[in-house]
C-alpha cells in the first residue's frame, strides 16, 4: 500500500499518476474516509480515557448510582463509536489498496504495452537455410507435447511435457539456480555492472503454491478478474508465478539490518487464468494456465533497493547471455508496469518464427509498496525500526525453452543444445 501521509499531502499527484498506471482512483473519497476515522480514532480515545477514569474513581468503595449510570452511559457511546470506527476503517483499507505504487520519474508514462522503450538489443539474430518451425511444430513432430491428451484431462490450455523437452527444462532449472547460488559469479556481475549491492547468492525455496486472500491482497498481487484462480469454498488462491507466496514470507516480522539483503530464488508450479488471450500464444507452452517458474525475490534495505533491481536485470541479462540467445531490453512504461511496481523491465527474446522478439524475463521494482501492507520492517543497527524493500525478477520461466528451440533448431528438426545446459543434459549435443 502507499503511505497515507504521502496521499495526503500529494493528492493530485497521486490522482495523476494512477491514472498514467491505468488507474481511476477516487482520492478525494479516500481522504473522506481517512478524515472520519481519525475523528473517530480521537472520539474513541477521549471516550476510552473517560471510561478508565470513572473505573478508577470507583476503585475501593462502592460505586454511586451516578457513577453507574454514568459508566453505563460512556459504554454505549463507546461501543457505538467501536463499531462505526471498524465500519469506517475497512472502507478506508478497501480504497487504500485500490491506490497504485507511484511510478518513478524516470518510467516512461504510455498508455499500453507498445510505449514500453526498447533500452538495448544484443546478440546476433540465426539465419536459417531452411524454412523455420515455431516450436510448438518441433516439440509436437518430437512427441515432446501432448495436447490433446491434455485438454481431454483438464480442458484446454494445459499440456502434457514429456521426454527430452522435460530434460532441458529441468537442465534450465539447474543451470539458473547454479548461478543464483554462486557467490563468484554474482560477484563478477555486479562488477561488470558497477552495482553498490551485496553479494550474498540466493537461498533456494520451494514456497506454497496458495495463500489466503488477506495474504495475496497485501502483495498487491490479486487480480481475480483476469489472473488468479480459486479455491472453491475455502480462503485460499493459487499462486500465479512463485514471487507471490515467496514476498510475503517475513508477514508481520522486523528484521535485522545485518542479515540483509535476503535474497531467494524460488521454484514452482504457477496458475493462471490468462483471460482475452488467443492466437498464437495460445500454441505450444507460450502462454498456459499451468506453467513453471524460477523466481528472484530479494528484501533489502531502502537505499540499495534500485541497485538490486538493477543487480536482478544484470543476472538475467548474464543467463540470456550464457544461453547465447537473442534479445532486446525493454524500459516498461506506466500501464505495463502493474499496480505495486514503481519501475519495470522485461527481456524478450527473439523467435525466428514470429519475427518478432516475445517476452521471456520481468523484473519489478516495489519500493515498500508491499512491505507496508505485509508490515514487513527492517530494525537498523540504531534501534530504529521502519520499512524494507522488496524486489522480484523471474530467473526462468518455461519461456526461453521457446526460444531455445526455436533459435537452436535445425533442418533435420532437432534441437542443439546450448553449451551451459549441456552438463544437466549428460552432455547431450542435441535432441
Amino acid at each position: 500500500m502507499l503511505d497515507i501521509k504521502f496521499i495526503r499531502e500529494n493528492a493530485e499527484l497521486v490522482a495523476e499518476k494512477a491514472l498514467q498506471k491505468g488507474y481511476s482512483v477516487d482520492v478525494n473519497q479516500l481522504l473522506g474516509f481517512d478524515k472520519a476515522r481519525l475523528e473517530l480514532q480521537q472520539q474513541v480515545e477521549e471516550l476510552r480515557r473517560e471510561r478508565n477514569a470513572i473505573a478508577d474513581s470507583m476503585k475501593g468503595q462502592k460505586p454511586s448510582e451516578d457513577q453507574v449510570q454514568k459508566g453505563k452511559v460512556v459504554k454505549e457511546k463507546l461501543v457505538d463509536l467501536e463499531h462505526q470506527l471498524t465500519s469506517v476503517e475497512k472502507e478506508f483499507i478497501d480504497l487504500l489498496k485500490t491506490i497504485p505504487n507511484m511510478p518513478l520519474d524516470s518510467v516512461p508514462v504510455g498508455k499500453s504495452e507498445d510505449e514500453n522503450v526498447i533500452i538495448k538489443t544484443v546478440g546476433e539474430k540465426p539465419e536459417f537455410n531452411f524454412k523455420v518451425k515455431n516450436h510448438a511444430q518441433i516439440a509436437e513432430s518430437k512427441g515432446w507435447l501432448d495436447k490433446e491428451r491434455a485438454t481431454k484431462i483438464a480442458g484446454a490450455r494445459f499440456v502434457y511435457t514429456k521426454g527430452d523437452l522435460v530434460r532441458l527444462e529441468f537442465a534450465l532449472w539447474q543451470f539458473g539456480m547454479s548461478v543464483l547460488g554462486n557467490e563468484e559469479v554474482l560477484k563478477q556481475i555486479i562488477a561488470d555492472n558497477n552495482l553498490d549491492v551485496s553479494s550474498n547468492p540466493f537461498i533456494p525455496i520451494l514456497p506454497p503454491a496458495v495463500a489466503k486472500k488477506e495474504v495475496f491482497e497485501a502483495t498487491g498481487r490479486l487480480n481475480r478478474e483476469e489472473q488468479t484462480y480459486k479455491f472453491e469454498d475455502e480462503d485460499l488462491w493459487m499462486n500465479a508465478s512463485a514471487e507471490h507466496t515467496i514476498s510475503p514470507i517475513y508477514l508481520n516480522e522486523i528484521l535485522p539490518e545485518s542479515e540483509l539483503p535476503i535474497r531467494y530464488v524460488g521454484y514452482t508450479t504457477a496458475f493462471r487464468k490468462e483471460a482475452g488471450t488467443y492466437g498464437k500464444d495460445t500454441e505450444g507452452i507460450f502462454r498456459l494456465h499451468q506453467f513453471n517458474k524460477l523466481e528472484m525475490e530479494s528484501f533489502c534495505a531502502p537505499e540499495t533497493s534500485l541497485d538490486e533491481h538493477l543487480f536482478m536485470v544484470a543476472i538475467q541479462e548474464y543467463l540470456m547471455n550464457q544461453l547465447k540467445l537473442p534479445y532486446h531490453v525493454l524500459e516498461k512504461c506506466t500501464a505495463d508496469i502493474g499496480r505495486p511496481n514503481a519501475k519495470g523491465v522485461d527481456i524478450e527474446a527473439w523467435l525466428p518464427s514470429q519475427q518478432t522478439y516475445r517476452e521471456t524475463h520481468t523484473a519489478d521494482y516495489i519500493t515498500d509498496y508491499q512491505a507496508r501492507a505485509m508490515k514487513t520492517r527492517v530494525r537498523r543497527a540504531d534501534g530504529s525500526v521502519e520499512l524494507l524493500h522488496t524486489n522480484d525478477a523471474t530467473a526462468f520461466s518455461q519461456r526461453p525453452l521457446i526460444a531455445i528451440i526455436e533459435n537452436y533448431q535445425t533442418k533435420e528438426g532437432d534441437v542443439i543444445v546450448p553449451d551451459v545446459l549441456r552438463p544437466f543434459m549428460a552432455n547431450k549435443s542435441k535432441i
